[in-house]
């Protein structure tokens, strides 16, 4: 490895004031990316798809567990699959305690066209709690997400319709994983109130509504996925 130039502290402070400059723009652009994102048109969702879970079989609105927003990863696990993928493991892995996106009414959930058994297996392996379902019809191709690929899509629900907000793949999907990144591909943003966000936006004021994982008030579980049961 070749080292860089070694400076005094007083250049180095420079150095490194002028690099967060540029990084303050880049968040910036990027807010200003998100607030327009939060504008852009919706599709509605016209098709039934069938999930099976651990509790049974649901359609797409079961996947939203009560809440008005949803953020699906599409998982390359197929079945018999001997070599799971290291890509996707690495998304999930990234995604910590979905308890704070649900406080902002929003539920992630993973799909793959894997049978259930593997997908449970999988969890168990890799200790994963996200809600996971198995997929094998039409859903992944009607979304964007064909030949064994994967992807991510957001969808929200307004007056018992469902649409698509915002669909990424490939390195797009490398940038998510934190509450914020996540929050900020919905439409409702992160929903506080320095945001760009549309008029009827829910939101309150910035860094209140943070809680440790175990501090949040509960709130009454809604079960929507025991269809078959």
């Amino acid at each position: 490895m070749q080292l860089p130039e070694i400076v005094s502290r007083e250049e180095w402070l420079a150095a490194n004031n002028a690099m967060i400059a540029k990084e303050k723009a880049m968040m910036r652009a990027r807010d200003a990316l998100a607030a327009e994102r939060r504008r852009k048109p919706w599709e509605l969702v016209e098709k039934d798809y069938v999930f099976e879970g651990p509790h049974g079989t649901t359609d797409l609105a079961g996947l939203f567990e009560g809440r008005r927003q949803l953020i699906v990863y599409h998982h390359m696990l197929k079945k018999d699959d001997p070599a799971p993928c290291p890509g996707c493991g690495m998304f999930t892995d990234n995604l910590g305690k979905l308890v704070h996106l649900n406080q902002r009414d929003t539920t992630l959930a993973l799909v793959a066209r894997a049978p259930l058994d593997q997908i449970e297996a999988l969890k168990t392996r890799l200790g994963w709690n996200v809600p996971f379902y198995s997929t094998r019809d039409g859903f992944n191709a009607d979304f964007d997400v064909s030949g064994g690929g994967f992807g991510l899509n957001v969808f929200i629900m307004h007056d018992g319709r469902i649409y698509r907000s915002y669909f990424t793949t490939s390195r797009g999907v490398e940038q998510l994983g934190s509450v914020w990144s996540l929050l900020d591909i919905t439409p409702f943003g992160r929903q506080e109130s320095w945001e760009d966000s549309p008029e009827g936006t829910p939101q309150t004021d910035p860094y209140r509504w943070w809680r440790l994982n175990d501090q949040y008030e509960p709130k009454q579980q809604v079960h929507t996925c025991c269809a078959a049961e």
